[in-house]
């Protein structure tokens, strides 16, 4: 036998089971969404390079993206991340849509990544944000739906803490350290390694960077401090506004949040397991530049971005991941020789027409093998329909998980299934 071809490192194979999961994830992603008013949008996976280049950083251009020119020379890149994207689509239509702008999407990205735990090189990606308004009630209600969604999903402020930071408060704090201002970027990306890092790598690296002895001195003593946020203005309205929408009890002040990426100016966010086995469950925060960065006119925006791997870890870690069925069906109609295969088809599409998920088994196996077909998909209710149930115009229906069975006619079949189902559900 030939040998089968292995997928690509890095990726994964999404049997039913896993699409069960990956569907139900996308479910509650939507609900969430939609019950604050955002609105579901696509962007393409492939983007021009430099739409990255722009403002998401020398790492993840240069050693996260997959990079490759097309048949004209033209670099290009499987998406990373979206909001270059989202910047580009509201540059480009920017007067034409009313403001405030609440988009979601839900879609695969790409990241040249070591393959580890929490971690693949395709991932599922939920995006969320909204652009045109520059108020604190904008960040906490962002912030404040990624909280739903974890309370949705089945997890508590028990279990996960989403950290919070400001990108302006630490400008002036490192400001106040002397470290010039085209230094800052790197050095917030020196920040957000800190837990990434030993405690001698990280000072190495800050060292490499320039700054003194005593600059690391003073940022050891920055990160340390849990109270400063009582003197930013902007974080005392973010925890109050988030107090108002009732998911004040899911935040906590952290000062080591920064967040990677060039492009926040304001308010940060991360979501964190409480036991510090997981981070960045879900990440984001304020970026007012990065439309105009990528030619728009000017726009305030606010969002985060939350993968689908480290999610669904979490999940099982605490307990809460569903135990889903694959199969859709609500009922197989077996059938029970072939002259009764049109009999059988004929049921299977009355009952379709009444709204039932329906599978036909397509050919007259033994009634106890079709029957352990069904049991094995979980499907919870079998059709018999032999020649004796025709000879009375009745149907035979089986509930196979309590092994009780009822007949009835069969122009009742389809109301007593929905009865049934409904009933189970």
């Amino acid at each position: 036998m030939a040998e089968i071809i292995r997928p690509v490192k890095g990726t994964r194979d999404f049997y039913p089971e896993l699409m069960a999961q990956r569907t139900w994830l996308y479910n509650c992603i939507r609900a969430v969404s939609e019950s604050y008013g955002y609105q579901e949008w696509e962007a393409p996976i492939i983007e021009a390079l430099e739409l990255y280049a722009a403002k998401s950083g020398e790492e993840l251009v240069k050693e996260q993206a997959f990079v490759f020119p097309d048949r004209g020379g033209a670099l290009l890149a499987l998406r990373p991340e979206l909001t270059p994207s989202l910047a580009r689509l509201i540059a480009q239509r920017a007067r034409e849509l009313p403001r405030p702008i609440r988009w979601w999407s839900f879609g695969p990205f790409w990241r040249y990544e070591r393959p580890q735990k929490g971690r693949t090189r395709e991932f599922f990606q939920w995006n969320i944000d909204l652009l045109g308004s520059a108020s604190i009630v904008a960040d906490a209600e962002i912030a404040s739906i990624g909280a739903r969604l974890l309370a949705a999903l089945g997890l508590s402020a028990q279990h996960i803490v989403i950290s919070v930071n400001s990108r302006r408060l630490m400008e002036s704090r490192v400001a106040d350290l002397g470290v010039r201002a085209e230094d800052r970027p790197k050095v917030f990306r020196l920040l957000d390694r800190l837990d990434k890092l030993p405690a001698d790598k990280w000072a190495a690296e800050g060292t490499q960077l320039g700054l003194t002895d005593q600059q690391l001195a003073g940022l050891q003593l920055l990160l340390q401090d849990r109270e400063q946020w009582r003197s930013s203005p902007e974080l005392t309205a973010f925890f109050d506004t988030c107090s108002a929408l009732g998911t004040r009890e899911w935040f906590d002040f952290d000062p080591t949040i920064v967040r990677g990426l060039d492009y926040y100016t304001g308010v940060v966010f991360e979501a964190r397991d409480r036991d510090g086995e997981f981070r960045a469950i879900l990440g984001g925060g304020r970026y007012d530049n990065l439309v105009a960065d990528v030619g728009g006119d000017p726009i305030t925006g606010v969002g985060f971005a939350m993968g689908d791997v480290v999610v669904q870890l979490v999940l099982e870690k605490y307990g809460v991941l569903p135990k889903l069925r694959a199969a859709p069906a609500d009922v197989l109609v077996t059938v029970f020789s072939a002259e009764l295969l049109p009999a059988s088809a004929a049921l299977a599409h009355a009952l379709r027409a009444a709204g039932l998920r329906v599978e036909l088994y397509p050919e007259a196996d033994k009634l106890a093998k079709q029957l352990k077909y069904a049991d094995r998909l979980a499907i919870p209710f079998a059709t018999v329909l032999g020649p004796d149930e025709l000879a009375e115009s009745n149907v035979t229906i089986k509930q196979l998980a309590s092994a009780t069975q009822l007949k009835c006619a069969l122009t009742a079949a389809p109301q007593a299934l929905l009865q049934l189902r409904d009933g189970a559900a």
